[in-house]
């Protein structure tokens, strides 16, 4: 009998709760077949079999709180299940009819997101139409169809829906920060000017060379990442009556997937060009819009970019992602009329906005921080000069 326990769910993650169990007892598995899905507060774990054989028994079932190496199933090693007896030898079988072919089934991480989101009719790009957990995704993302005029007499006016782990623990983070961070938000204007015309010049070449594209959120890495030098309490941390100061940038770029708010971190930003930035933004950006980020990935950041410029955000206040005492909100670039050398000019503005834990970083900081981000922006080749 071969045991299946709950595996290493990474650093700080101590216990999980199993999803959905695609296997039922008695049921035949091959090894590295899935059984089952654990969901943690920030990814989904698929468990596979570790040997070929029969699923003798279910110990954790759906909905479980389980530990690491937990014991969720045991497994009878060897052939499924005997086969049937064949006819008599004197009893002429009949000639079997033709099987039917046997459906082709989904990714079991494709099924979980379909029966959670009420999604059918899914598009599968999987070998021989399998539907991925990737379709699903693109599937959620699409524009929904017009309502009808007026719903169906049977159509439920309400529904009640389980918050999945992921929900819940965003929630719980959330309202934890704000009842715990001296929390306030500070107010900028950049004019985009100089960077927009910067890309444009030099994206083609950009492509070209590094074979990723060059957008925005390389220069405010870095802008953030010039500014977190001169402002290190912006970089920081409380630790109990300790404030923990970080001589490096883990950078956490927020990103929304269907399955709600996650934010992978690149690692050592502060050391990073403008094409490995843009080359790692583009790939976790890719991996958490396909929910195929680690654990690790998103783990150790100390401070944060949250665009929500891209939903067409003029102005918000983002909320801390705790324990950092910093986060900028980056907004929509709209076209203003500006007072430049006493002359009125249109000029591509975008909101800034940081929001600090006002313990450890006092406004002054917090402001000159701001202009810092500002001043690299306006004036990029601040960046290639340290100044």
């Amino acid at each position: 009998m071969t045991e299946v326990r709950v595996p290493t769910l990474g650093e700080s993650v101590t216990e999980a709760t199993v999803a959905t169990w695609f296997k039922q007892p008695g049921d035949a598995v091959a090894q590295d077949e899935m059984l089952c899905e654990l969901e943690t507060d920030k990814v989904t774990v698929e468990v596979a079999s570790p040997v070929a054989g029969t699923l003798a028994e279910i110990v954790a079932p759906d909905g479980t709180t389980v530990g690491v190496d937990a014991l969720l199933a045991q497994i009878t090693e060897g052939a499924s299940a005997a086969p049937a007896a064949p006819a008599p030898a004197a009893e002429a079988a009949p000639a079997p009819a033709a099987a039917p072919a046997e459906p082709v089934k989904n990714a079991p991480a494709a099924e979980k997101l379909m029966a959670d989101n009420n999604v059918s009719n899914v598009a599968g790009t999987g070998r021989d139409g399998r539907v991925m957990k990737g379709d699903v995704l693109a599937a959620m993302a699409a524009p929904a169809p017009a309502a009808p005029s007026a719903p169906r007499a049977d159509d439920p006016r309400e529904e009640r829906v389980t918050m999945t782990r992921l929900r819940q623990t965003i929630a719980r983070r959330l309202k934890e920060s704000q009842n715990t961070a001296a929390m306030l938000t500070t107010y900028n204007e950049v004019d985009m000017t100089e960077v927009m015309a910067l890309r444009n010049q030099y994206k083609d070449l950009f492509l070209k060379k590094h074979g990723v594209k060059l957008g925005f959120m390389s220069f405010f890495t870095k802008a953030c990442c010039h500014a977190l030098k001169e402002i290190p309490e912006v970089n920081s941390e409380i630790d109990g009556k300790d404030v923990v100061y970080k001589n490096y940038v883990n950078m956490g770029i927020a990103a929304g997937t269907p399955t709600g708010l996650v934010v992978p971190v690149i690692n050592d930003a502060d050391q990073m060009s403008f094409a490995d930035i843009e080359k790692a933004i583009a790939e976790k950006g890719a991996r958490a819009r396909d929910g195929k980020l680690s654990m690790a990935e998103m783990q150790g950041g100390t401070f944060t970019i949250s665009n929500g410029g891209v939903y067409g955000s003029l102005m918000s206040s983002p909320i801390l992602n705790p324990p950092q005492s910093g986060i900028l909100g980056m907004h929509s670039i709209q076209k203003r009329a500006m007072v430049i050398n006493d002359e009125i000019v249109i000029r591509p503005m975008m909101y800034l906005a940081l929001s600090y834990d006002h313990r450890v970083v006092d406004g002054k900081g917090a402001v000159t921080f701001l202009v810092r981000v500002k001043e690299a922006l306006e004036d990029p080749r601040r960046l290639l000069m340290d100044l």
